[in-house]
């Protein structure tokens, strides 16, 4: 038995930014590789980043060593980046404490090596030190090798799916203690050599590897078919050897390690082995396998001047504190390899510890040429790991990655604007498939993070929601015969009459005229003219729409003229005709009648819901409300253009039956720009919106965009917002589990050009907020009725629930 101490064998000598100088006097250039999330790319992404690679790779100088490590660790969420402040933050935090989910990094070392020699020994003892020991300054090979990684690392980072950064020291210590520490983290231990068998601390360690030609089928890809996700009408791609990355849920680590070799001397290699091959190819059908192999890859020599030939290897290292386990694993891998035409090598004894050993990046370039397969650098690259789990931001909306149901960040506000310009959203999803639920779930995650929310809500879907807060909420029904208690005409002194209230004002006279949001530039200025005169003239009256109406009854023999306003550009007989309507004893004056205007009472509430299901079928009400919204919206909540704010537009297609009703919405779209804001529309389908030039701007300004499994298909939805094919493959994936421990449904969540399946699982406490119908949510309510707080009801529902379960 041998033991190998870390501390007296240490393989750095120096680290220099993220240069090593090992003790074998090796040189590396040392990596984080941020690859793309996992089910993110399609089966032409996989191709492109191969050739980012190959294009990246190719100009490297001979000799040099290509080393990329992916580790793979089974861990528990912690849970640090989830809010906890409220009781459904809290809740969420709590319930996804502790889940497991497999943590992957990935590393690249270029390394250029002390002996650039052809024919390594098959065993070399990796802890060996040079005798010329640390460089004192980098010699001409040195700094021609570290220019043309600079290059390679450069034109990856100019591509647009996987960035290179560089580590820094205490990050090449951890790393390195680590991995000779065997990922024992709770003490530092050594690794044992014991007959066959490697062991650190309390974890056994094992070992398969591709390492010649006679490993691989027939061929290798950039991407293969996703059986999981792939269905008769559609094909979902992964990576090659995508099943042994993150699908592999066990500890383990993937090193791909490639030596860029000289072409013409490869030639010269493979012609001679060809040769021999020939003469003996009659003694063995794997004769004649390598042979063909031999000759393919002459092919590519002598036809393709871009070739680079390369010798390689591949190994999956794992371990576990069972030896048993380790088997288990050991049988896993071989499944999965047998799956991509390729037979492991299962190395045993002094085999098995040197692929250990030299596996780490140091000394990786110790391998013999009976551990490396001899191939095209384009074919090596097919099995590099080119995904990794779903990217979690700093801060954002929490859903759930689709491969572990943990908790990730996704910044759909966007502050610096670096993915969208836009951050308009649109929620997509036939009825009884969660768009309610969906929206509750962005929307109270906006509203603890500070944002303030307007909710047009046509179906009675966030009251629960609402009174979660009743401090910062008010929920706003239309009750029939009375008014909402919004004057658009009311000021409290003269400064209150600028320019843009005159603006306002007459786009709200012309809309209730039914003349939309953008009337005639002469219109226009003959509106603004007579209500200017208006607050000049009657500064001593309560204004409100009556009064405007009287005044200009009053004086309408004189009024153009006096105004210097042509007759044509401002019809006073139809305007007191169709405003007769909204005054006096008009059939709707009920919705105008107060002097005084209450929109105060939502200037300080960060909640404000409009519930306006009473009047969903009454066209001429409805129509009205919607201006009267608009009009409060723009005197209090967007008074503060520095502060956050959303309105939603829930049941939006039941508005969209009304005249002006999308031109009126396009016209918040535009005004929002001018906004710290963002407005949200929810839709059953996206036909529901018809197709003209404003829905046109409407959907070009959506840059956010959800859409939940619709059963009938998403083709228009792909050409009306010019989605990918790959998108569409997304979508056409979305399966929901509503059963079992772990409940959840998946949403497609399109970000700028980013897009990705989510899932959303959330504790039992989140969801009975969530509710909008059924016996459990008429059970909640009447504990609310009862107890008077909504988060006591809450409480008292889930634990009845858990009694009776």
């Amino acid at each position: 038995m041998s033991k190998i101490n870390i501390a007296s064998h240490h393989p750095i000598l120096d680290i220099q930014d993220n240069i090593i100088f090992a003790n074998n006097g090796n040189v590396l250039a040392c990596y984080k590789v941020l690859l793309p999330e996992i089910h993110s790319l399609s089966e032409t992404d996989f191709e492109g980043l191969h050739s980012n690679w190959f294009q990246a790779l190719k100009s490297l100088p001979v000799g040099t060593v290509v080393h990329k490590q992916d580790i793979y660790l089974k861990s528990s969420f912690t849970s640090e980046y989830l809010p906890n402040g409220t009781f459904l933050s809290k809740t969420t935090h709590d319930y996804f404490k502790g889940r497991e989910y497999m943590e992957h990094q990935s590393y690249l070392f270029f390394t250029c090596p002390k002996n650039k020699g052809f024919n390594n020994p098959k065993y070399v003892n990796p802890f060996r030190k040079t005798p010329k020991g640390l460089p004192k300054e980098l010699d001409d090979t040195i700094k021609r090798f570290l220019a043309s990684v600079t290059d390679s690392v450069n034109y990856i980072n100019n591509g647009a799916k996987i960035s290179l950064e560089p580590m820094v020291s205490d990050e090449i210590m951890a790393l390195t203690k680590e991995q000779f520490n065997g990922h024992n983290s709770d003490c530092d231990t050594d690794i044992v050599l014991d007959g066959p068998n490697v062991t650190i601390g309390n974890n056994h360690f094992d070992v398969l590897a591709i390492n010649s030609e006679s490993c691989f089928g027939d061929s290798v890809q950039t991407s293969k078919v996703n059986e999981h996700f792939t269905s008769d009408d559609f094909r979902f791609h992964q990576g090659f050897i995508d099943g042994l990355g993150l699908s592999l849920k066990e500890n383990h680590i993937v090193n791909q390690i490639i030596y860029l070799d000289d072409k013409h001397q490869w030639r010269r290699q493979l012609e001679k082995k060809g040769e021999e091959l020939k003469k003996s190819s009659n003694f063995g059908t794997q004769n004649k396998v390598i042979l063909k192999k031999i000759e393919n890859i002459l092919d590519q020599v002598n036809n393709d001047d871009s070739s680079r030939i390369v010798r390689g290897h591949l190994n999956i290292i794992h371990w576990n504190g069972e030896k048993r386990e380790l088997e288990n694993t050991t049988s896993r891998i071989k499944a999965e390899f047998k799956e991509l035409d390729m037979v492991p090598y299962y190395p045993c004894g002094r085999g098995r510890k040197n692929y250990i050993l030299n596996s780490f990046p140091f000394f990786a370039p110790n391998f013999s040429n009976e551990d490396l397969y001899v191939t095209d650098l384009k074919h090596a690259l097919c099995l590099l790991v080119n995904t990794t789990n779903y990217r979690t931001d700093r801060k954002g909306i929490v859903f759930n990655d689709r491969e572990f149901n943990i908790p990730v960040l996704k910044d759909v506000w966007d502050k610096h604007k670096k993915r969208i310009k836009a951050r308009n959203f649109a929620i997509f999803a036939p009825t009884g498939e969660g768009k309610s639920f969906l929206a509750n779930n962005i929307l109270r995650q906006y509203f603890e993070q500070g944002v303030r929310l307007v909710i047009i809500d046509l179906g009675g879907s966030y009251t629960k929601f609402a009174s979660l807060y009743p401090e910062q909420c008010t929920v706003l029904r239309y009750e029939n015969g009375k008014s909402l208690g919004i004057n658009p005409f009311y000021i409290t002194d003269n400064d209150d009459v600028t320019p843009e209230r005159l603006e306002d004002l007459s786009i709200f006279l012309f809309e209730l005229m039914g003349m939309g949001t953008k009337p005639k530039k002469e219109s226009s200025v003959a509106l603004k003219k007579i209500l200017h005169a208006y607050y000049r003239e009657k500064s001593d009256v309560s204004h409100s729409l009556d009064s405007f109406y009287q005044f200009v009854s009053k004086h309408k023999k004189d009024l153009l003229s006096r105004l210097q306003i042509h007759p044509e550009y401002f019809k006073i007989q139809g305007f007191l005709h169709i405003i007769s309507e909204y005054v006096g004893d008009g059939l709707y004056s009920f919705l105008f009648g107060t002097t005084e205007d209450q929109s105060y009472r939502i200037e300080d509430k960060r909640l404000i819901v409009f519930e306006l299901d009473e009047v969903r079928d009454n066209k001429e009400i409805l129509s009205v409300m919607l201006k009267l919204i608009k009009t409060a919206i723009q005197r209090t909540i967007w008074k503060n253009r520095d502060e956050r704010g959303i309105i939603l537009f829930d049941e939006f297609a039941k508005q969209l039956k009304f005249d002006n009703v999308l031109e009126s919405v396009e016209f918040y779209y535009q005004a929002i720009r001018k906004q710290e804001g963002a407005i949200g529309i929810i839709l059953q389908s996206i036909n529901q919106l018809p197709q003209n030039p404003t829905s046109a701007s409407i959907l070009e300004n959506t840059q956010v965009i959800y859409s939940l499994r619709n059963e009938k298909g998403y083709g228009a939805l792909k050409e009306r917002l010019h989605l990918s094919s790959h998108d569409l493959d997304q979508l056409r994936s979305i399966r929901n589990n509503l059963s079992g421990k772990h409940k959840y449904t998946e949403i497609f969540i399109k970000i700028g050009k980013e897009s990705n399946i989510f899932r959303l699982e959330v504790p039992p406490e989140v969801y009975a907020a969530y509710l909008t119908d059924g016996p459990d949510n008429k059970t909640i309510m009447e504990l609310y009725k009862e107890t008077g707080c909504m988060e006591t009801a809450i409480k008292k529902f889930i634990h009845q629930k858990s009694i009776t379960s």
